[in-house]
């Protein structure tokens, strides 16, 4: 595949830099294009389903102010002249051409790919020193931010408790760079980071990745496990013997209760068939379904057949896990058993955004209809 990272290849980039130190790639989208403008960021923080956030600071950075949206749109004529930041999550799950964007970084597994958030930000306007827990892309897409990088954080590191937001009290800049219109900064988890725009007009396109934390998975695991197990499914002990002392808990005890657990987490169809379904789960799941089609298969045979190309909803998640003769598609927060004649089509729903190429087989027009049904793939054409 291309890189996004100049002379450094995608294999390199893995190797060398991801997870491990920042990179700075200068010129990384030449003529760099923005798919949206910031008076359409400013239109998309005033709708109800977008999530977006503005920041307030005083220029001496003593006070902070934050407000959710949706905003009110009189609110933009009464911002300070500096020192101000919109930030709006998830453009790429509302514009195409921003979903084109994220694309570039398929290097990674459909699953670690979060959402692509832009900001806009005054003279002077940022969100503070701090840090992520995930590895992130910052690409500029136009004006000058100044990027400082510093420590290794984490959640036992000083955090200021006067503010509405994250910011670390402690902070000591160990490297830092003006980027321009193009430029693009990666940053692994937990660095310390802290940008600012140098003049007005400075937008900067964010490409998350998400890392579940342990908690999350351990949750997100027993939480499923809660809805394929019964009241019936109990701890026992057939071969119970006297003990000395009725209060000892045995390490026989223990060990039963350890096959409890491995019983589970020890079956790779029951682990995959979670997993890919937690992955895939919407950004949004009340907006989930939303762009639900009905099409019958001979709607959507017709549509093939004249040349219309099949289309991955924007901000869809997709993947698939195979496991010996067993084929499952992830698409959304729902698994799908895929039969030998559907695996390369779901494989190609997996790999890219547009698909023509499709054989209108009788399986394949049945998975077509049940995607095209949740909401998660669309046929571009008018109403």
């Amino acid at each position: 595949m291309n890189s996004p990272f100049g002379d450094i290849s995608v294999e390199e980039f893995l190797r060398d830099y991801w997870q491990k130190k920042p990179l700075l790639i200068r010129d990384a989208f030449p003529d760099f294009q923005p798919p949206v403008t910031a008076d359409e960021l400013a239109g998309m923080a005033l709708e109800e389903d977008v999530e977006s956030r503005l920041i307030i600071q005083s220029p001496d950075g003593k006070e902070w102010q934050l407000k959710h949206g949706p905003l009110q749109e009189d609110i933009f004529a009464s911002l300070p002249d500096s020192h101000w930041t919109l930030l709006v999550q998830a453009v790429d799950h509302w514009v195409p051409e921003a979903s084109e964007l994220v694309e570039q970084f398929r290097f990674a597994p459909n699953w670690r790919l979060d959402d692509l958030m832009v900001s806009y930000a005054a003279d002077g306007g940022g969100v503070g020193p701090h840090y992520d827990n995930y590895d992130v892309f910052l690409i500029q897409a136009s004006g000058t931010r100044r990027w400082e990088v510093g420590g290794i954080y984490g959640e036992d590191s000083p955090r200021r408790p006067d503010v509405p937001v994250m910011i670390l009290p402690e902070w000591d800049t160990e490297q830092s760079w003006d980027l321009q219109p193009g430029d693009m900064l990666y940053l692994p988890p937990r660095l310390g980071h802290n940008g600012y725009a140098i003049g007005d007009d400075c937008m900067t396109y964010s490409i998350g990745f998400r890392a579940p934390s342990h908690q999350e998975i351990l949750t997100g695991f027993t939480t499923y496990l809660d809805s394929i197990t019964s009241a019936e499914d109990r701890y026992s002990d057939p071969d119970l013997s006297i003990q000395s002392n009725p209060g000892e808990i045995t390490e026989d005890a223990i060990q039963r209760v350890q096959s409890i657990l491995h019983e589970y987490i020890d079956c790779p169809e029951l682990l995959s068939h979670w997993f890919g379904q937690f992955m895939t789960e919407p950004k949004y799941p009340d907006l989930a379904g939303e762009q639900s089609i009905e099409l019958d298969e001979g709607e959507i045979e017709n549509l093939i057949c004249s040349g219309v190309p099949l289309c991955r909803t924007e901000g869809a998640r997709f993947a698939f896990h195979r496991h010996d003769q067993h084929f499952i598609l992830f698409a959304d927060g729902k698994g799908c058993a895929c039969s030998p004649e559907q695996t390369e089509l779901a494989e190609k729903l997996c790999a890219g955004v547009y698909h023509s190429d499709i054989l209108p087989s009788e399986e394949n027009l049945l998975l077509i209809k049940a995607l095209l049904l949740q909401g998660s793939l669309y046929f571009p054409v008018e109403s």
